[in-house]
């Protein structure tokens, strides 16, 4: 048998779509999974006609491959992932190219680069965004870790990747974690214009009595607008779904509880680590988080007042708010991913170009959207640019929608509405655009529990000031 292109380990979902893809550019695939009757399974009735073969081990799937072996990893993040490139790595050969497509942790992905240096296998961190049906027609493709890996399989990468208005949406991003870390912030990013999408049904449905339907009429006209998105469509489409056992809207069937599964919280957590202000993916996180507790809540509503949460305004002027504060959130929401990767970028060595990072999630990802074209121009005319929102257009925009975002959220808190993704993204641009913050009192509160010190605006160096003394 002629050796085979390219292999992928893993026939989940992910992965099954992911083959077929691969397969679709011209590539001959040969398939592995762990459980043989999924394998199986999907040879019998995907591949059909296909240059898909299957092999039921390992070592048989890497015999089976052209030299440089180029290996696809779509197995489940963590243990599962070292626990197969343990299996790995005494199967090939220096020269290799072995790749990771799960959502991996990016401390983990440096860790299995330099695993894999010791072997003499290349090794690539590899985030695909897209879901099931991105993986099989096209995702966005964020690969970080071996230049020369890349080399060897970029070009099928790149013929896999979804084509935005300006290429393929796959990009080589730097060495050891790069890709992963860019993904990890894209879906920190996706989590806040999640949590804004449904504060904005919230307040229309809860807020202004709307049903379904008219949300979803809301929802199509921003889709027509600055607003266009993935996110934004899917959430019309969602709405207009009916249930067939209540025969009213499914979303209102659906229990109001929501999981995450780590990339959020790991984005939230390394913005920290950095000393990177990402308030409004951490708002979303905590959201989430939140909503998980339904028992509380349940026990809560009676026991803690607030006010009735209608908005007492007209509907037209609530939507038009709405509309300035959803476009406001995602602007921010971006601009503190894109400055988080900044810092990251700084920090871990990984020459990020923004330009591309945003070129590469104009298409196939989940935060696919209109406003990521003028994104990718701003950072093209000024790669050091520091944030986002200081370039045009989104400086003009943040001018022309901010009083109306302000409205909302003043009275969504009046209504009792909670908008954390919305007031976490006003609060982040008024503490950014504010020359003086009240940190002076938090250095002296500091240095006057613990003599941690401050600075002075008058005079260089640090000082201390014995308070218990200054009465």
């Amino acid at each position: 048998m002629k050796p085979m292109d390219i292999g992928v380990v893993g026939l989940a979902v992910m992965g099954q779509s992911l083959v077929l893809n691969i397969e679709s550019r011209g590539y001959s695939v040969v398939v592995y999974n762990r459980t043989t009757k999924r394998t199986e399974a999907f040879i019998d009735s995907r591949t059909a006609g296909k240059r898909i073969t299957a092999a039921y081990s390992l070592e048989e799937f890497v015999q089976s491959l052209d030299k440089p072996r180029r290996v696809f990893m779509m197995v489940r993040a963590g243990d599962p992932t070292d626990a197969l490139i343990e299996r790995l790595l005494p199967l090939l050969e220096p020269g290799d190219v072995l790749m990771d497509g799960g959502n991996a942790h990016y401390e983990n992905t440096d860790r299995r680069c330099r695993v894999a240096e010791g072997h003499g296998v290349l090794y690539l961190g590899i985030g695909v965004s897209g879901g099931e049906i991105g993986a099989l027609l096209g995702p966005a493709i964020m690969a970080g870790g071996s230049e020369e890996a890349y080399g060897i399989v970029g070009s099928i990468l790149e013929s896999i990747a979804a084509v935005g208005p300006q290429g393929s949406c796959c990009a080589y991003f730097g060495p050891h974690s790069a890709g992963h870390y860019v993904k990890m912030v894209h879906n920190g990013i996706e989590y806040a214009i999640m949590q804004a999408l449904c504060e904005a049904y919230d307040l229309m449905h809860r807020g202004l009595g709307m049903v379904a339907d008219e949300i979803a009429d809301v929802f199509a006209a921003w889709n027509e607008a600055e607003l266009e998105s993935y996110l934004v469509e899917i959430t019309e489409r969602i709405l207009r779904q009916n249930d067939p056992d209540s025969d009213g809207p499914l979303v209102e069937m659906i229990l109001d509880t929501a999981a995450q599964k780590g990339t959020g919280k790991w984005s939230s957590q390394s913005a920290l680590d950095l000393g990177a202000p990402s308030p409004s993916i951490a708002a979303a996180v905590f959201a989430r988080i939140i909503s998980s507790m339904k028992a509380d809540r349940v026990r809560a509503e009676p026991l803690l007042s607030g006010p009735c949460p209608k908005l007492a305004m007209d509907r037209a002027d609530a939507v038009d708010m709405l509309f300035s504060a959803v476009l406001c959130t995602a602007i921010s929401a971006y601009s503190q991913g894109f400055r988080q990767l900044r810092s990251a970028s700084k920090e871990r060595n990984y020459g990020l170009d923004l330009a591309e990072v945003a070129r590469v999630w104009m298409a196939g990802c989940i935060i696919r959207a209109r406003l990521l074209v003028p994104m990718t121009k701003a950072f093209q005319r000024q790669s050091d640019l520091s944030m986002l929102l200081l370039a045009e257009p989104f400086r003009s925009l943040w001018e022309e929608h901010q009083t109306q975002f302000r409205r909302l959220v003043a009275r969504a808190h009046e209504a009792g509405i909670p908008v954390p993704a919305m007031s976490s993204a006003l609060d982040f641009v008024d503490a950014y655009r504010t020359s003086r913050l009240p940190a002076n009192l938090l250095q002296a509160q500091r240095d006057f529990f613990g003599a941690h010190t401050y600075q002075r605006i008058d005079q260089d160096g640090t000082f201390h000031t014995e308070w218990e003394q200054v009465r």
